[in-house]
């Protein structure tokens, strides 16, 4: 497995003889800030200079042609290693070094000579003034422009208190808009708990030490406690306790002991355990949701795309009022209109908005395939579940214990076919198993029992052959008789039972019916789903459509499709997207595969197959289905909030320019006050969303 690389990927964008500009995407795992990255490049042979910009993705290098070439450069870069990103990189600069010598001029310049205010304010605007001119070359006029403009033009009034009052505004405001941005990253970053470089395995007998790229598929892996599991796998031996929240949502510790499932991501938090490696590198549980993570960090919504590209409609028209400003009221009325542009709080405050909500999500157990999800979510009109194992539990009960012979009890019933079933861990075994422990539970004695793969199991108790299983095992393969209690079969079909058949002797002894049972939150999830503004809520299913019914109108459902294939699923979600529907749909098959894919969302449950988790726009990470509720309220808190901070950016902004048109402030105030906004409005997309539920 190759090294991990600083960057995802590099393009050249553009390049003339000494210079280039470059496009790039980072690993998520890589320093937030663009310094970090201007740093390495300026150490490659033959770069005279390098300027990084974070947000636009883009690195303008200066080079000597007599040295080094584009390619070179680009081949370089793409090679680089993630470790020199993160481990003995040179430091990177962050902003705070702009920030502290943009105070000490604006605190020291009245102290100095009047020959050298104007050098030592130039100086210090230089780095805003080189950031201004490289975007102007890469994407002309845009707000950094329009602030560089302003200090300029201070500059060239000798009103240096107003410069550099003004760059140490911008040069905080930009630290501070950064900082906020980069730890909406690190939020969704940390909803992961990092695994070790190394892992032990054992070898030949012995336990050694490996990197973790070189563990493969059937590796017998070493885990103590303290130590996060880097595998998907099965315990083959040892005892431990494991805290399974990172991955589950699930905050009570679990006992793992041979032949236990565990999933990478988990921490064991009490024992040993030797794990056989089934899944590894890139295709474990938490590598996958680690992608997932990746892509909400660099996937644009409808809704950020927008407000980005308002905020670049608006500087012409900064521009043009700030020329207008100058006419009438002076060029300082035109610094200030320069400084009071969109752009900061509209590019920055919506993607902020949706990464603290992913996060939110996360912390509820709720794992957001990216702002796209949300959005799309928000807006969904219509729920579409499927029944087992979403609305139900899917997991059986015993409701009906009948008993044809009059020397056997209901209970008894239960308690002889748990004797036998005991060893078998099929769901019908388990749910019988568990009703006899609700009765006396008296066990039968009996002889080795016989498993008939899909059919049943057989014994001996008592010198009489026992068999327990499905009509087809006990009528036709046993060949006993049934016939004569056909009418109770009938009813307990009809009432969507499952049937279980118990012989004794040669003779039909009894039947027990079993049911899925209704989630106990189900019902409330549908009404917080209404009140969350969902119009219409249906169910679709393969099962019979009187157990269909039954569900829909228990739950108070809109409408419900019984007997479905997989792509019959499909079909009916393709017919509402053409009528204009809003889909989320909540699925845990893989017959649900095909219409998680299909519809506007799709919601996989936590318990689902990995094909329906990996479809869907949203995985719950814990088996609840109130947190399907949580999801759709989350989605539109992050909305309200996306839309109520865009109302606030445009309205506290407008004021800001309309005063410093009219000459009302200074731009030592338009500074402090477009800078301030931008930073409240950032805090506020920043501030936990929390489900009503």
């Amino acid at each position: 497995m190759s090294a991990e690389t600083w960057l995802r990927s590099v393009v050249l964008a553009h390049s003339l003889p000494g210079r280039l500009r470059l496009r790039y995407r980072p690993h998520p795992q890589a320093p937030a800030d663009a310094g970090a990255l201007e740093g390495v490049a300026k150490l490659l042979d033959g770069v005279v200079s390098a300027r990084a910009n974070a947000a636009a993705r883009s690195l303008v290098i200066e080079y000597d042609v007599d040295r080094t070439d584009a390619a070179t450069l680009v081949a370089t870069l793409a090679g680089l290693p993630l470790a020199e990103a993160t481990h003995g990189k040179p430091a990177a600069d962050d902003g705070k070094a702009e920030v502290a010598a943009a105070l000490a001029v604006l605190l020291g310049t009245s102290a100095l000579p009047q020959g050298l205010k104007l050098p030592v304010s130039l100086t210090a605007a230089l780095p805003l003034l080189r950031h201004a001119v490289d975007d102007y070359r890469e994407n002309g006029i845009t707000s950094h422009v329009l602030e560089a403009m302003a200090v300029s033009i201070s500059l060239a009034r000798s009103d240096y208190t107003a410069a550099n009052t003004t760059t140490f505004m911008l040069a905080l405001g930009e630290y501070m808009e950064n900082s906020i941005a980069r730890r909406s990253d690190d939020l969704l970053k940390h909803l992961l708990r990092p695994t070790s470089d190394h892992v032990w395995v054992v070898k030949d007998g012995v336990e050694v030490q490996i990197p973790a790229a070189e563990v493969q598929v059937g590796d017998h892996v070493v885990v103590g406690a303290g130590v996060v599991i880097p595998v998907d796998g099965t315990v083959l031996s040892g005892e431990g306790i494991v805290n399974e929240a990172a991955m589950t949502g699930e905050s009570v510790s679990v006992a793992k002991t041979r032949g236990a499932g565990v999933l990478s991501g988990t921490l064991i938090e009490e024992g040993r355990l030797t794990i056989y490696a089934e899944q590894v590198g890139n295709r474990t549980a938490a590598a996958r949701i680690a992608d997932y993570v990746e892509q909400s960090l660099t996937a644009k919504s409808d809704a950020q795309i927008e407000a980005a590209r308002l905020a670049d409609q608006l500087v012409p028209t900064v521009l043009k009022v700030a020329a207008a400003a100058a006419l009438l009221n002076g060029l300082p009325a035109a610094a200030s209109v320069l400084q009071a542009d969109y752009s900061c709080a509209l590019k920055l405050a919506t993607p902020v908005a949706f990464k603290s909500a992913m996060f939110d999500a996360g912390q509820a157990g709720i794992l957001v395939k990216g702002a796209t999800a949300l959005e799309r979510l928000a807006s969904a009109d219509t729920f579409i579940f499927d029944k087992t194992g979403t609305l139900t539990t899917g997991m059986l009960e015993v409701t009906d214990s009948i008993a044809f012979d009059q020397s056997f009890s209901a209970d008894d019933l239960i308690c002889l076919a748990a004797s036998v079933e005991e060893h078998y861990f099929h769901p019908l075994a388990l749910a019988v198993v568990n009703a006899a422990k609700a009765t006396h539970n008296h066990h039968f004695d009996h002889s080795e029992v016989q498993f008939i793969v899909a059919h049943g199991v057989a014994s001996i108790i008592d010198g009489q052959r026992v068999v327990v299983g499905s009509r087809h095992f006990v009528a036709e393969d046993e060949g006993i008789d049934v016939a004569p209690y056909q009418d109770v079969i009938d009813q307990l079909y009809q009432d969507g039972k499952t049937l279980l058949f118990i012989g004794y002797g040669g003779k039909l002894l009894g039947i027990l019916g079993l049911k899925d049972t209704i989630r106990p939150t189900s019902a409330a999830t549908i009404a917080r789903l209404r009140r969350a503004g969902v119009k219409r809520i249906w169910l679709l299913t393969g099962d019979h459509a009187d157990r269909a019914a039954e569900l829909a109108a228990e739950l108070g459902l809109d409408g419900f499709h019984a007997q479905l294939l997989p792509q019959d699923k499909a079909r009916i979600i393709a017919e509402l997207n053409e009528q204009g529907a809003r889909i989320a749909f909540v699925g845990d098959g893989i017959n649900d595969a095909p219409a998680l894919a299909g519809a506007q969302v799709g919601i996989a449950m936590q318990k689902g197959a990995d094909i329906a988790r990996l479809t869907a726009d949203i995985a719950l990470l814990e088996d609840n289905i109130d947190r399907v509720a949580d999801a759709k309220e989350l989605a539109n808190a992050a909305m309200a909030r996306i839309a109520s901070n865009y109302r606030l950016t445009v309205g506290l902004n407008t004021g800001i320019l309309g005063l410093a048109a009219l000459g009302a402030l200074s731009p030592i105030t338009t500074a402090i006050l477009h800078n301030g906004t931008t930073i409240g409005i950032l805090l506020n997309a920043l501030r936990r969303m929390v489900p009503k539920g």
